[in-house]
C-alpha cells in the first residue's frame, strides 16, 4: 500500500543550520498494516509523515501509495487519499462550525463540489450513527461548535473525520500526546477498533512504547532519518519495554521515550 523508496531531506541545506532529517529511507507497508513508529527527537518520524502528505517536497527517492507514483504531487490532491489525525487536538478541525459541518467537510474531501444542501438528511442520518460509536455522546449535538469540545472529545472527532471516507493511507503523528492518560486510552482504544473495522493501512507515530509495543502488528524504530528496527508478528507480541531498551541499546533516548 506505501512504498518510500531512497527518500532523503534536508533542511536548511548550505547554512550552519543545515538538519539531513531523512537520510535514505526505504520503507513498505502492506495492505492493512498498522504500524507503530517510535524514536527520539530528531529521529525523523513526524518529518516522515510530512513527506507522504506533501507538507513539503522530498530532495530525492519516491513515494508510491496504492501503486501510484505520489512524489511529485501537491498536497491537496493527496488529501483524497490519505486521512490524518495530528498532535494538538486543535488541528484538523474548524472551531468556529458546529460538530455536522465539521463532519461534512471530511465527507466531501477529495470530491466534486457543486451547488447543492449544506447537509442533506442522509448524511445526518451517517453523521449521528458514525459519533454513536464513539460513544461519547456527540451524535446529540451535531450543531455544537467543535471549539466548546474537550480535547479528548475534539481528538475523537478529528479521527473519525480522517476515517470518514477510509482512506488508502491513516496517519496518526502522536494523535494522543497532548491528552491526559485516561482520554489518551479512550481515543487509543477507539483508533484500534476503526482500523480494524475497516481494515486501514496505518502509520502511528508515538513517544510512549508501551503504546508502541501495544498497538498495531509491526513496530518500527527511527533513528537519524532511517529504521533501525523493524519488529512484527509474533516476535512483536512477547516484546517488553525493557526487552526494547535492552535488545537495541537505546540508553540514550530514555528521557525522550515515554515507558
Amino acid at each position: 500500500m506505501l512504498e518510500l523508496n531512497g527518500l532523503y531531506k534536508v533542511f536548511n541545506a548550505g547554512t550552519v543550520n543545515e538538519k539531513r532529517a531523512i537520510d535514505g529511507l526505504d520503507l513498505t507497508l502492506e495492505e492493512g498494516d498498522f504500524v507503530t513508529v517510535i524514536g527520539g527527537n530528531g529521529a525523523g518520524k513526524s518529518t516522515t509523515l510530512n513527506l507522504i502528505a506533501g507538507v513539503f517536497p522530498a530532495d530525492r527517492g519516491t513515494i508510491r501509495l496504492n501503486g501510484v507514483d505520489i512524489t511529485r504531487l501537491p498536497e491537496h490532491k493527496r488529501a483524497k487519499y490519505l486521512g490524518r489525525v495530528f498532535q494538538d487536538p486543535m488541528m484538523g478541525t474548524a472551531a468556529t462550525m458546529g460538530i455536522e459541518e465539521n463532519l461534512a467537510l471530511a465527507n466531501r474531501r477529495g470530491k466534486s463540489r457543486g451547488l447543492r444542501p449544506g447537509i442533506t438528511s442522509q448524511e445526518r442520518d451517517l453523521f449521528r450513527a458514525q459519533l454513536a460509536a464513539l460513544g461519547l455522546g456527540l451524535e446529540n449535538r451535531l450543531t455544537s461548535k467543535v471549539g466548546l469540545l474537550s480535547g479528548g472529545q475534539r481528538q475523537a472527532l478529528t479521527l473519525l473525520m480522517a476515517t470518514l471516507n477510509q482512506p488508502k493511507l491513516l496517519l496518526l503523528d502522536e494523535h494522543t500526546a497532548a491528552l491526559d492518560p485516561k482520554t489518551a486510552d479512550k481515543v487509543l482504544q477507539l483508533t484500534e477498533e476503526i482500523v480494524a473495522r475497516d481494515h486501514l493501512t496505518t502509520l502511528m507515530v508515538t513517544h510512549n512504547m508501551k503504546h508502541a509495543i501495544q498497538y498495531g502488528n509491526r513496530l518500527i524504530m527511527m533513528d537519524a532519518g532511517r529504521v533501525v528496527v523493524d519488529i512484527r508478528g509474533e516476535e512483536k507480541k512477547n516484546l517488553t519495554v525493557s526487552d526494547l531498551l535492552e535488545k537495541f541499546n537505546i540508553e540514550n533516548d530514555r528521557m525522550l521515550l515515554s515507558e
